[in-house]
C-alpha cells in the first residue's frame, strides 16, 4: 500500500507516523510545502518574544528524524501542483530544483491546512509587515526585531487581528519593549468570546499600555517619511496611527485548498474540505484533515463548521490513518473548539458555541455568568475565574461555556468540554465530584456552582435579565433597581444606577415595607450569589415580578464602568 500525504504540520505528520504504526511494509511519502515538517507552529510567538530560548526545539521533527525512526519518506520543499484522482496521482515540484514529478497513489491524504489572509490593502506587500505561519516567518520577524531594536529607540509595532495569534503576539512585543497598537475590525477582540468576556481581556491590555482600537479596520499602508521601512497606518475611519516600525498581520486564515479545488473535489462555498464521518472526501481513496477541513458541529444536528485548532487536527489524522489501515473503524464525532490563550496575566478559555451564535441561528438559550474564587477563599492567593455557561433553558442541555481569569480557567472549560462530549447536563455539572484541596480548589468547585447556577434556572428557581437589558430597564419607571450590596462596597466598587435602591441582603427581611410590590424588581449584588438569595426572599414574601441580573455588577461593571444616570 502506497499512502501519499500532502502537508507535514499537525495533521499530516500524525496521519504519517500513526500509518507506519500500523503497517511496516506500507510505502509513505509525506510532501511538505516548506522546508519544515512537523514543527511547533503554536509556539512561535513564545519564541519571538524570548520565553522560548532554543531554536531547536522549534523543529519537533526532521525530515532525517522521521525517516531514521519511522522509515517515512519526507520531502521538503515540495509543492503539488494538481491531484488527478482518476488516474491517482499527484503533480509535484522539487522547489529547490525545480524538478516536475509525478507520484501515484493508493490513497491520499490532504492536510493542506489554512494560509494567513491577506486582503488587497494598498501598500500590504511593504516592507515590515509579517504573517506568521511558518518558521521562516518566525525567524524574519526576529530579524527584523533584532535590527529595529539596535535602530530605534521607541520601538512601535502594529498588530492587526485580534485573534488568538494576535493576542499572543501583543504579549510577547511588550516582553521585548515595543510599544503595540492593536487593531481590530469587529467590535471586540477575540471573537470566540462574548463581548463581556473579551472586554475582561481588552481592559487588562490598556492596562498593560497596549493601545487597542476596535470596529476599525485599516484601509491603506504608506511609507513613513523619516523611515522608508516604517508604515503609516491609515484605519477605515480615517484615523491615521503613528509610524509603525512592524506590522503583523493577523487578519484570520482562508484555507489553502485551490490544489483540491482544481482536481473537483467537493469544497465549501468558503473553500473548506468536505468530508463524511470518516473524514473521507468526495474523491475515492482521498481523506483530508486539520485545518482545511469543514467537520460536524456535535451541538447542532445536520450543522457544519469550521473550527482551525492543532488538537483536533491531530486526533484526525490518527483515525485517518486507522480508517485506510484497517478499514472504516473510526468516525469523527465532531470538533467542540475548546481553546485557550493567555494574554499577560490572564487566560481566556472557550467551548463550543457563544451566544453571538445563538442568537444567530435563533436558538433558544439561556446565560449565566459567575465569578468564584479559583481556589478556596480561606487560602491565600485566590483569583477571579469569571465563567459564562450557555444552556437550553428547558432542556438542560449545554451548549457552551467561556471563562477568564488568572488561575485555574482552562481546567473548568475542559471539565465542561468532558462534560459535553459526554452528552451531559447542567444537572450533572452540579454533582460532578472534582478534586477539592484548598490551595487548588473549593468544596464545591467553580463547575458544581455553574451547574447549580444554571439548574435553578431549568427548574424555575429563579429568573433573570440580562446585563445588556439593564440599562433600558433602569429608565422604565415600572422597574427598580435592588442593589443588596453593604453600603461600604458600592462606595468602593461604583453604582448601578443613580436611583437604585440600596438594602443589604442581611437587612432585607426587615425593610420589606420599603420595596414596592406593584414594580419589577431587579436585584443585584457584586457576583450574582446574595442577589439569588434575595430572590428567593421577595419570591416567598409576595413579590411577583422579580429578576436578578445577570451577572450581577461584576459582569455589567466590567462592560459598562459608568454607573446608568436615569
Amino acid at each position: 500500500m502506497k499512502i501519499v500525504i500532502i502537508g507535514g504540520v499537525a495533521g499530516g505528520a500524525s496521519a504519517a507516523a500513526r500509518a507506519r504504526r500500523l503497517d511496516e511494509k506500507a510505502e509513505i511519502v509525506l510532501l511538505q510545502s516548506g522546508p519544515d515538517v512537523s514543527y511547533a507552529s503554536c509556539g512561535m510567538p513564545y519564541f519571538i518574544g524570548g520565553e522560548i530560548a532554543d531554536r531547536k526545539k522549534m523543529a519537533v521533527q526532521t525530515p532525517q528524524s522521521l525517516h531514521d525512526r519511522l522509515e517515512l519518506d519526507v520531502r521538503v520543499n515540495v509543492k503539488v501542483q494538481s491531484i488527478d484522482t482518476a488516474a491517482k496521482k499527484v503533480s509535484a515540484r522539487n522547489e529547490s530544483t525545480g524538478e516536475v514529478y509525478e507520484e501515484t497513489y493508493d490513497h491520499l491524504v490532504l492536510a493542506v491546512g489554512a494560509a494567513p489572509f491577506k486582503p488587497p490593502i494598498p501598500g500590504i506587500d511593504r516592507p515590515g509587515l509579517f504573517s506568521l505561519r511558518s518558521l521562516q516567518d518566525m525567524d524574519h520577524i526576529v530579524s527584523w526585531l533584532d535590527k529595529k531594536a539596535k535602530d530605534t529607540k521607541d520601538l512601535h509595532c502594529v498588530v492587526a487581528g485580534a485573534g488568538f495569534v494576535g493576542l499572543e503576539m501583543v504579549e510577547q512585543l511588550v516582553h521585548r519593549g515595543a510599544k503595540v497598537t492593536l487593531v481590530e475590525m469587529m467590535p471586540q477582540i477575540l471573537g470566540p468570546l462574548d463581548e463581556e468576556m473579551a472586554i475582561l481581556l481588552q481592559n487588562d491590555l490598556v492596562a498593560k499600555g497596549v493601545t487597542v482600537i476596535t470596529g476599525d479596520g485599516i484601509s491603506e499602508f504608506k511609507e513613513a517619511p523619516e523611515d522608508p521601512e516604517a508604515s503609516i497606518l491609515t484605519l477605515g475611519s480615517g484615523k491615521v496611527l503613528p509610524a509603525a516600525h512592524m506590522t503583523i498581520l493577523g487578519l484570520g486564515v482562508r484555507p489553502d485548498t485551490k490544489v483540491v479545488k482544481d482536481a473537483g473535489i467537493e469544497v465549501t462555498p468558503r473553500g473548506h474540505i468536505k468530508v463524511d464521518e470518516y473524514l473521507q472526501t468526495s474523491a475515492p481513496n482521498v481523506w483530508a484533515v486539520g485545518d482545511a477541513v469543514e467537520v460536524k458541529n456535535p451541538l447542532l444536528e445536520g450543522e457544519m463548521w469550521a473550527v482551525p485548532l492543532a488538537g483536533p487536527a491531530n486526533r484526525q489524522g490518527r483515525m485517518v490513518a486507522d480508517n485506510i489501515i484497517r478499514g472504516l473503524v473510526r468516525k469523527y464525532k465532531g470538533t467542540y473548539g475548546t481553546s485557550v490563550v493567555r494574554s499577560f496575566d490572564l487566560y481566556a478559555a472557550a467551548v463550543g458555541m457563544n451566544e453571538k451564535m445563538m442568537i444567530a441561528k435563533n436558538l433558544p438559550y439561556s446565560c449565566i455568568h459567575i465569578h468564584p474564587g479559583s481556589h478556596a477563599g480561606y487560602y491565600p492567593g485566590a483569583k477571579s475565574v469569571h465563567l459564562k455557561l450557555i444552556f437550553n433553558p428547558k432542556t438542560g442541555d449545554i451548549y457552551g461555556a467561556q471563562a477568564v481569569g488568572e488561575d485555574g480557567v482552562e481546567k473548568r472549560i475542559d471539565v465542561i468540554a468532558t462534560a459535553m462530549q459526554g452528552h451531559l447536563k447542567v444537572d450533572d455539572l452540579a454533582d460532578l465530584e472534582l478534586c477539592y484541596a484548598p490551595p487548588v480548589g473549593s468544596a464545591k468547585d467553580v463547575v458544581n456552582m455553574a451547574g447549580m447556577s444554571a439548574q435553578n434556572i431549568v427548574e424555575g428557581l429563579v429568573s433573570q435579565v440580562e446585563w445588556k437589558d439593564l440599562e433600558k430597564l433602569a429608565h422604565d419607571d415600572k422597574t427598580l433597581i435592588l442593589d443588596v450590596r453593604n453600603q461600604g462596597e458600592i462606595a468602593s466598587s461604583g453604582k448601578l444606577a443613580h436611583d437604585a435602591m440600596n438594602i443589604p441582603l442581611n437587612d432585607l427581611r426587615t425593610r420589606l415595607d420599603e420595596i414596592p410590590k406593584d414594580k419589577h424588581i431587579v436585584v443585584s449584588c457584586q457576583s450574582g450569589q446574595r442577589a439569588y438569595y434575595a430572590y428567593r426572599i421577595l419570591k416567598q414574601h409576595g413579590f411577583e415580578h422579580v429578576d436578578n441580573l445577570g451577572g450581577a455588577y461584576a459582569t455589567f461593571h466590567s462592560i459598562h464602568p459608568d454607573e446608568i444616570d436615569a
